[in-house]
């Protein structure tokens, strides 16, 4: 069965194409070669024919007929592998000198294959392939000179039959390269698919394995194993708010239904607009919560990024601090901004709220006469924000705790608030492509806000 699925791999038929390609080019290739060698062998064959018609006639000229007839007959005794063959042919047809075969005797260009009639003592008969020129003489005689091309036939032939065996090589070494790497990628997949299962199963925390085959393939497991574990902190966040608004509504529900049992116990009609009005907060109080958590969820989808445009955040950071200064002042706080222009492409309302709970945080829960400071700075991959005071701060071991929705110190629980304002900031700042960390100023806190 896995060898069925080892040939069903997707490496296996990636390997069938480029095994065909392979054998394509080879053999496409290959006979280029053949048509090449074959051009060339033509064009040689035909200028050595040529150059020895030449030498032969300048005889005719010069001895006669018989000197010819010598000049040929001498060519043919240097040796037993003769590079041409001749024919000397009278105008009555009489072969007069050469011993070319009778089928090859023909005027202009020729080419015949034969098989000796007479071999050699103790030899077969070798099948000869002769292109031969033949050309008029004066007083009518006909001069054919021939050279052997079988050579270059046999060569032609074996280069066909090299295309043939190397298709049928490269298809196989491809094809067995393709089952090897497809059983490889399988059983790799296998881990890949038993860590999936696990992870559906309940066990949140497994990871997938490095696949191993090339980088590519290991960065979509990286990249997988990032997206699981922002999943692991989507999940933990919404059974942490379960919790949260589970254990932080209990108390205003509990007042709320105080208020109303006041009401009904018929008091005189002052105190029960009174109690009315109080219990109307309270609800005002929870619609303001939820509201909030919606909109985070909203801003945690990436639905936001709908309204993405250039944006300037120290214009922004300019009119937040306008609005919250007199505030300031009232409070006995000082608010300084250090300012440098920084455009980045994102939604101006969202970082305008940034900036409005970052400085309300700061204003909620540090004494008159401390100093509040905004800083925004531009840098090559973005902007940063940073919001500092040099107020009590938080415990080192809560830096990260007041990030969570509804989390708040026991020493800021009297105030007036819900505990979501630093998430709100850090889902805006996961939407830009950015994150949000909190450390101490010694004294106060500081907030830094990196925006990509």
């Amino acid at each position: 069965m896995k060898a069925l699925r080892s040939f069903n791999s997707g490496a296996f038929r990636f390997a069938v194409v480029v095994a065909s390609l392979f054998a394509a080019g080879s053999t496409v290739v290959l006979f280029v070669v053949e048509r090449s060698i074959s051009t060339y062998e033509l064009e040689a064959t035909r200028s050595s024919l040529q150059a020895e018609t030449i030498i032969l006639t300048r005889e005719l000229p010069d001895g006669g007929v018989s000197e010819l007839i010598d000049t040929i007959d001498h060519r043919q005794v240097q040796g037993i592998e003769q590079q041409f063959r001749y024919a000397l042919v009278s105008p009555a047809g009489e072969r007069l000198a050469g011993d070319m075969p009778l089928p090859a005797i023909r005027m202009g260009w020729g080419s015949v294959r034969f098989v000796e009639d007479h071999p050699p003592p103790g030899e077969e008969g070798v099948p000869e392939t002769l292109q031969t020129l033949g050309s008029k003489l004066p007083g009518g005689l006909l001069l054919v000179v021939g050279t052997d091309t079988y050579d270059i036939y046999k060569l032609r032939e074996r280069l066909h039959n090299v295309e043939v065996i190397a298709a049928v090589i490269v298809t196989l070494l491809a094809l067995g390269g393709g089952y090897a790497t497809g059983a490889v990628f399988l059983r790799r997949l296998e881990r890949v698919n038993g860590s999936v299962a696990r992870i559906m199963a309940g066990r949140l925390s497994e990871r997938l394995p490095p696949i191993g085959m090339a980088p590519e393939f290991d960065n979509l497991s990286v990249n997988l194993n990032l997206m699981l574990d922002r999943i692991g902190e989507l999940m933990e966040g919404l059974r942490q708010v379960s919790n949260d608004i589970a254990h932080d509504l209990s108390t205003p529900l509990t007042r709320l239904r105080q208020t109303l049992e006041t009401i009904q116990d018929g008091e005189s009609m002052d105190v029960m607009r009174e109690r009315a009005e109080i219990a109307l907060a309270q609800t005002d109080d929870m619609r303001t919560m939820f509201r909030a958590l919606l909109r985070i969820g909203v801003i945690e989808a990436g639905e936001a990024r709908e309204l993405f445009g250039r944006v300037d955040l120290a214009e922004i950071a300019d009119k937040v601090i306008q609005i919250y200064r007199p505030a300031a002042e009232d409070g006995h706080r000082c608010l300084v901004a250090y300012l440098q222009p920084a455009e980045i492409i994102g939604d101006g309302e969202l970082l305008a709220q940034v900036f409005a709970n970052l400085i309300d945080n700061a204003m909620k829960y540090t004494p008159p006469g401390t100093t509040i400071t905004v800083t925004v700075e531009a840098g090559s991959s973005g902007a940063t924000i940073t919001v500092a005071d040099d107020g009590p701060g938080v415990p080192d071991s809560e830096n990260d705790k007041i990030l969570r929705r509804f989390y708040r110190l026991d020493a800021s629980r009297h105030a007036p608030g819900s505990g979501l304002g630093l998430a709100m900031v850090q889902a805006v700042a996961r939407l830009h492509g950015g994150s949000i960390a909190v450390a101490a100023n010694d004294p106060g806190l500081r907030v830094t806000v990196t925006i990509s």
